[in-house]
């Protein structure tokens, strides 16, 4: 059983009381447009696949307990906003939620929290960023977050997600495909032209919404290239980058 909501209060208790140390993944994103092709909810299915991957590799592990939290699906996401779906929060109240959910599980002995995001928008991530500081300030311990726009994380990953061209993109329509292929309209996939924009530099110059960027149906990339098994094997990658991040948390005193 890897669902931390599954167990009942005294599972809890003999997890927390275990000699294989407990580590807890909240997996996160946001709930956006992704193309006309792909859903909405294309980074938290994302983030829960990788958390699912990383539970199964490690559940006879004799070190460490993984168990999945609920997910926090929603996020900050102002770039989508003309284009229908996109459900914003603002940072303070994602912030908060984190902070929140962090410090209850620290203050009953459960202080191994692991942040598994797959939404990348600039404010959404050092909103996460500063969730980890405040938990730190607040408690005393460091949570962990799985940050995989950093260089030493981005380089192992597709050459699109290094170019910043991954939104609904080749990358990321991969993934859906290898998980959820139900959910991915694959006709208007395949029709979809190849879009070349360099989302972070245009967001440092300033342009604050996807049809500035020329991403006028909420896409970058090239999704008509997807394919199920590229998204497998880049589960793979991620996979391998979570169990690491887990072995690191759950190794600290």
């Amino acid at each position: 059983m890897t669902q931390f909501a599954d167990l009942s209060s005294p599972q809890v208790a003999a997890v927390r009381e275990s000699d294989r140390v407990p580590v807890l993944l909240l997996p996160l994103g946001a709930i956006e447009p992704h193309g006309p092709h792909a859903p909405l909810g294309t980074d938290p299915l994302i983030s829960g696949g990788m958390c699912e991957r990383a539970a199964a590799r490690l559940a006879d592990d004799p070190d460490v307990r993984v168990l999945i939290l609920p997910a926090l699906p929603y996020g900050v996401t102002r770039y989508a906003a003309a284009f229908p779906g996109g459900i914003h929060i603002g940072e303070d109240t994602l912030h908060s939620l984190v902070v929140d959910v962090c410090t209850s599980l620290i203050d009953q002995g459960l202080p191994r929290v692991l942040l598994v995001n797959n939404h990348f928008e600039p404010e959404h991530s050092a909103t996460l960023r500063r969730a980890v500081e405040t938990v730190d300030s607040l408690r005393g311990k460091r949570i962990g977050h799985l940050d995989l726009v950093r260089r030493r994380h981005a380089r192992r990953l597709t050459a699109e997600f290094r170019k910043g061209e991954c939104h609904a993109g080749r990358y990321e329509t991969s993934l859906v495909l290898a998980d959820r292929p139900e959910l991915v309209d694959v006709t208007t996939m395949k029709a979809l032209p190849p879009l070349a924009v360099d989302m972070p530099t245009a967001m440092r110059d300033g342009l604050a919404d996807f049809p500035s960027m020329g991403m006028d149906r909420a896409y970058c990339g090239a999704p008509a290239e997807s394919t199920a098994e590229e998204g497998a094997e880049t589960f793979e990658t991620l996979t391998d980058l979570l169990v690491e991040a887990i072995r690191e948390l759950g190794a600290e005193p």
